[in-house]
């Protein structure tokens, strides 16, 4: 039985992933979070005590870091700033938590030889053209476009650093976009099944011709695990389920799982630097580490995530008016 600790593990991703592993395997999981908004200790609620431990701290705090390290085997990194509209009003916390934080637990990975994987995103490469036939690789140039992605890049380059000048023991992933249970109501789908849960109608940047690659938050996770078993080390592997979508799309299938019609949503003014269209070749990691996505029909998985929102309303409704508030202000 090993232990890990996962930083952000009370997040959307983290908090999947703790579940996961939980469920699949003996280990011991410390969370380390600092429960900031995206953060929910509900998001943990039902998991064994005995197994899993919470810590409510800062990843950018060394102390606190070094000593949850020094008892740790593996640790895995899903703690981000990782909202780029919020990068676009205050930069200022996604350069602490995504660079000094990053930088804090590589330190104490270095010091204590514990085994490190970086969670990352497709989002440090930049956008393509939506005519584009290509697709990001591991090689693909990076050209982040938002504080947020800029500072995930910067955290990407400091774990290949510490690897090569320090023979820090770690795996990078760099993933498209997640969807599934526990994600935060500010996010798009999530965003768009609640308003129709409300009895309102989903909101629509732009005309909606922004192309995301989707894969399911079990699908991201079960990769994660892969990787940190047979990965080689210093090596990065992109995530990805080929579940290209444009988010007008995303939002008619959404109504029409949800039986209404079509085209009962809004248009709302577009996000500023709106990338255009992400896409991740994930050949690598399916072929070298052998693993497939489970969620390959987008549509089930979206209905799936559609019935988890609709029974777990106790869990989303205490943020939900907040967020839409903060939304409209901004006209959106």
């Amino acid at each position: 039985m090993g232990h890990y600790l996962v930083t952000g593990g009370a997040g959307f991703i983290g908090s999947n992933f703790v579940r996961q592993l939980l469920e699949t395997t003996d280990n011991r999981v410390t969370v380390l979070d600092a429960l900031t908004y995206a953060g929910n200790r509900d998001s943990l609620a039902g998991l064994p005590a005995d197994r899993l431990t919470f810590v409510q701290g800062d990843i950018a705090d060394p102390d606190v870091v070094n000593d949850l390290v020094a008892t740790a085997d593996v640790v895995v990194h899903f703690a981000a700033e990782s909202h780029n509209d919020n990068s676009l009003r205050d930069p200022s916390p996604f350069i602490r938590t995504n660079l000094v934080g990053t930088f804090t637990l590589l330190e104490a990975c270095r010091h204590h030889d514990a085994r490190f994987h970086h969670v990352s995103t497709d989002e440090v490469y930049g956008d393509l053209a939506l005519d584009d036939p290509a697709k990001f690789t591991p090689e693909t140039p990076y050209r982040p476009s938002s504080p947020y992605s800029a500072s995930k890049a910067g955290s990407d380059h400091l774990v290949r650093a510490w690897v090569r000048s320090f023979g820090v023991a770690a795996t990078l992933s760099n993933c498209s976009n997640n969807y599934g249970p526990y994600q935060h109501v500010e996010k798009f789908i999530p965003r768009q099944i609640t308003n129709v849960l409300d009895g309102g109608r989903p909101k629509l940047y732009g005309a909606g011709l922004n192309v995301r690659d989707w894969i399911h938050v079990e699908d991201h996770n079960a990769a994660v695990l892969e990787i940190i078993a047979h990965g080689r080390i210093g090596e990065t592997y992109l995530i990805g389920a080929d579940g290209e979508k444009d988010n007008r799309t995303v939002i008619e299938t959404i109504l029409r799982l949800m039986g209404q019609p079509t085209n009962a949503y809004d248009h709302v003014a577009d996000r500023s630097g709106h990338d255009l269209r992400y896409a991740i070749d994930a050949s690598k990691l399916r072929v070298e580490l052998g693993w497939q996505p489970l969620y390959s029909d987008f549509e089930a998985g979206l209905a799936a995530t559609i019935g988890w929102y609709r029974n777990n309303e106790e869990w989303w409704r205490p943020q939900k008016a907040a967020i839409e508030a903060a939304y409209a202000a901004r006209g959106q």
